[in-house]
């Protein structure tokens, strides 16, 4: 079974190993640009030996932030500054991937260092939309359903997006279908609805996920992978849950779709998570099963030997690390001398690579 240190390869994309920097909002745009901050954020995780780098969530559109500092893709002009990250992640032996992501409900809200309300029209807020107008929390005002016109627009938000990542020389594209953001939102009968053709039935909450992936799909050249992230369970009775993951990734894959990265939860407050490490594994590991397509594994994975038994066992395909990147922007390099493993390290900091204990 594949190691850690193992090459992965998807459609044109070759990874280093099987280690993924996994998006990570950063609060810290103005108007959607990346700034010198993101270039050294991300560059140090390439520098630290990860395969693959996401940027994190980038917004579709302006009102698709969470909060007014996100990232975004939804201008022209977002494109120079991300393809100087881009080559310099290339340059470090990374493979750059940017995930596309619509807040939905959850937008409009202040950074979490400045308590992470709700930022109101008066206070320089928008309205955000949603699939229904039903409120994330009971507290804030509603957010406005989308009309199927809206919907429409949501889907060439998602096309152009895609299309200037492509321009920026992104290789991987992720669209961000997880953590009570808009996709998500549409496919959890918890925040969904709507008696539509997008609202109801499996197939029909469903619908737009599906819209979207083929959209961007059909944009994308053949040697670039489309990954989707989303939750596996809302953890929350009569939320979306792993059933119908199951059916989603099966319905993703002839779109596509090359590989689900699984998270779960964060669709509603009231949801009740059994926490643990490793603990959303066993989602990777059932998607992957049986629906039949590739699975990134993430949550509370942190030491590198766990991270290799999650390979090793057959459980998902690569693993997606954040907090612990966060707090080890080297823990690649760490990890392969944990496990043993020979890795090129750069040539900048060879001198401090640790040696073979002699006999």
């Amino acid at each position: 079974m594949a190691q850690l240190f193992d090459p992965y390869t998807v459609r044109g994309a070759t990874f280093r190993n099987r280690i993924v920097v996994s998006p990570m909002c950063e609060y810290s745009s103005v108007d959607g640009f990346a700034n010198d901050w993101h270039l050294v954020h991300l560059g140090s995780r390439a520098v630290g030996g990860a395969g693959l780098v996401l940027t994190e969530a980038a917004a579709v559109s302006p009102e698709g932030r969470i909060t007014g500092a996100d990232l975004g893709i939804y201008r022209d002009e977002h494109v120079a500054k991300l393809r100087e990250i881009v080559t310099f992640l290339h340059a470090h032996g990374a493979v750059a991937g940017i995930q596309l992501a619509h807040a939905g409900r959850k937008a409009s809200c202040a950074q979490p260092w400045h308590g992470g309300a709700r930022v109101t029209l008066a206070d320089g807020g928008w309205t955000p939309v949603a699939p229904s107008a039903i409120p994330f929390d009971p507290a804030d005002a509603a957010p406005r359903a989308l009309t199927l016109h809206e919907i429409g627009d949501v889907i060439g938000d998602f096309v152009a997006a895609t299309q200037r990542s492509l321009e920026a020389g992104f290789r991987v594209i992720e669209l961000h279908a997880a953590h009570g953001y808009l996709l998500h939102e549409f496919l959890s009968p918890l925040a969904n609805t709507r008696t539509d053709a997008y609202g109801g039935s499996f197939e029909n909450r469903t619908r737009l996920l599906r819209d979207v992936s083929s959209a961007v799909r059909a944009v994308l050249p053949d040697d670039v992978p489309l990954f989707v992230r989303i939750s596996a369970t809302d953890w929350a009775e009569g939320g979306w849950d792993l059933e119908q993951s199951v059916r989603l990734a099966a319905d993703l894959k002839p779109l596509g779709v090359d590989l689900i990265d699984v998270s779960s939860g964060a669709a509603v407050m009231h949801q009740k998570i059994a926490i643990g490490p490793g603990y959303q594994v066993p989602f990777a590991e059932r998607i992957r099963a049986d629906a039949g397509i590739p699975t990134g594994a993430v949550g509370l994975i942190t030491e590198a030997t766990q991270a290799n038994e999650v390979l090793v066992e057959g459980r998902a395909d690569l693993v997606f690390l954040a907090r612990e990147l966060l707090r080890d922007p080297y823990w690649p390099l760490h990890a392969a001398s944990v496990l043993g493993a020979e890795i090129e390290w750069p040539v900048q900091y060879v001198r401090a690579k640790p040696q073979p204990a002699r006999v």
